[in-house]
């Protein structure tokens, strides 16, 4: 048993050595290898250089460029390019001036209203059934109270007599709104009427005209222009006493309304 035991101790040395050699020399190349990997560093591969090379390829053509762009702007004029007129001088700004036909020739002298050579008027409408009308013909019924001066604003959603009358003067069947006359004159709608105030043509053609007192209004219809009317109270019917029955009223318009006597006669 003795002997047994001492074979197997013998056996079993020769492989213990042979492990202690091997661990002993796979040590050895190991650190053998990491002192070469960091004593000679192994250059960087093809695949991550090349984004690197490429980045740096492109921004050299981006500086190329904005060099290029740069010498361009930068660049001074040359004696033949001197010569050339600046481009303020072959496109002058527009200077904006009245045309004959504003000023005090007015637009269209061949189109008058007889009977008011000495007054304002104004064909307009106070309905908001179409909203740019509305505020055309708003905004030059301002525009003349501005000046103060008294016009004669002849509504035709009060009267659909000066909508006739209107057709009638200037020779068409669809009219826009508003239409202004003065002095008899034909001059032109809301358009006309702005640009005028604007360049201050229209304070020249206005300065014959007298100024009312700041505040001023009709104590009798409010400066509406339109009142009641006197006959039949508004109701556009009177009563015949000869036949005795009731009879449409003819001294008023179709809403029953006459021009207010004070401020339109």
């Amino acid at each position: 048993m003795a002997e047994s035991g001492k074979n197997k101790t013998k056996s079993s040395s020769p492989s213990s050595g042979f492990l202690n050699r091997s661990f002993t020399m796979h040590a050895s190349m190991a650190e053998s290898k990491v002192h070469l990997f960091f004593k000679n560093p192994p250059p960087l591969s093809h695949n991550r250089a090349a984004p690197l090379s490429k980045f740096h390829n492109s921004m050299d053509s981006v500086k190329g460029k904005v060099k290029k762009l740069r010498s361009l702007f930068e660049s001074k004029p040359s004696s033949s390019s001197s010569t050339l007129p600046s481009p303020k001088e072959s496109c002058p700004k527009p200077v904006l001036r009245p045309t004959k036909s504003i000023g005090s020739g007015f637009i269209n002298p061949t189109i008058r209203l007889p009977g008011t050579e000495d007054r304002i008027v104004v064909y307009l409408t106070s309905l908001r059934g179409i909203r740019r009308t509305f505020e055309d013909c708003y905004a030059v019924k301002m525009i003349f109270r501005g000046f103060r001066l008294w016009v004669d604003e002849r509504d035709i959603s009060m009267d659909a007599a000066y909508k006739k009358e209107l057709q009638n003067i200037l020779k068409v069947k669809n009219v826009t709104l508003p239409q202004v006359f003065i002095k008899g004159k034909y001059i032109g709608g809301a358009d006309v009427i702005k640009s005028m105030f604007e360049m201050g043509e229209l304070a020249k053609i206005l300065d014959d005209f007298p100024r009312r007192q700041p505040g001023f209004a009709c104590n009798a219809c409010g400066d509406v222009r339109f009142v009641p009317c006197g006959n039949c109270s508004g109701s556009r019917k009177v009563f015949d006493d000869d036949e005795g029955s009731l009879k449409r009223c003819f001294e008023c318009n179709e809403n029953g309304l006459i021009r207010c006597p004070g401020c339109c006669d």
